[in-house]
């Protein structure tokens, strides 16, 4: 009992984690401005007009693409209720999951709500477990009951 009670008493080690972004998402992405250009060419749309609105579809899709692929990586710190992106303490940070994918929001130094998120190819299954046990819980549900009396 006396070790199980030190180990509770012990601070965690700081769970440290790279975000990158994903090669799937960028596919995904690429991959939906082809069905995104194609729905228009096989919809009834007059020719002269579906055309150039999927030639639209692909150089926004494109750009997406590029805008993800340039997006700068960020390192994580999580020690318990502390966090820092890239150094630097932040405010207001959360970790949500949806199946393997992990959503990260917080708010920088100046104020601006940041976001990213860790698909399966950029976080391995013993790097999710970590920041899954790392991450500070979520915040309590309101006040009020949330069943009719």
């Amino acid at each position: 009992m006396s070790s199980a009670s030190a180990s509770c008493r012990r601070a965690s080690a700081a769970c440290r984690a790279e975000w990158r972004p994903s090669r799937w998402f960028q596919r995904a992405l690429a991959l939906l401005a082809v069905l995104a250009a194609t729905s228009i060419l096989a919809s009834e749309a007059p020719r002269p007009l579906a055309w150039p609105a999927a030639l639209a579809a692909l150089a926004h899709g494109a750009r997406l693409c590029l805008r993800e692929r340039a997006r700068p990586a960020h390192s994580f710190v999580i020690r318990g209720a502390e966090v820092l992106v890239d150094g630097a303490p932040v405010a207001g940070f959360e970790l949500r999951w949806r199946g393997p994918l992990a959503f990260a929001a917080w708010r920088d130094g100046e104020g601006r709500r940041r976001r990213a998120a860790w698909w399966p190819d950029t976080l391995p299954p013993a790097l999710r477990r970590e920041l899954r046990l790392a991450a500070p819980p979520p915040p309590a549900a309101r006040g009020r009951a949330s069943m009719a009396p």
